[in-house]
């Protein structure tokens, strides 16, 4: 499986999310299969968006477009940190 792990502030959380929820649709014909959401403990702005994607190839490609810059500035995105990750291991304990 390949895995997306983006840390960014956003300038306002509401105005965010609802942003990134519009977004959903051009999300998953990009390739996104799943994600989760988790935000700092102590800074509600602080946003860690990670998800599993059908390639590393097509998550970039999406992530790198102009198209996804201009969402993120309207979506107020402080310079966002991108993580392309592959699994080597999961388990349950």
């Amino acid at each position: 499986m390949q895995y997306v792990l983006i840390m960014h502030e956003v300038a306002d959380y509401p105005a965010w999310k609802s942003i990134f929820d519009q977004a959903a649709g051009i999300r998953k014909s990009a390739g996104e299969i799943s994600y989760q959401l988790l935000r700092h403990e102590h800074d509600a702005d602080n946003i860690i968006h990670f998800s599993a994607w059908s390639s590393l190839e097509d998550a970039r490609r999406f992530f790198e477009s102009p198209e996804l810059a201009e969402i993120r500035r309207k979506a107020g995105v402080k310079a966002p940190d991108f993580r392309y990750l592959r699994e080597i291991e999961s388990g349950v304990l």
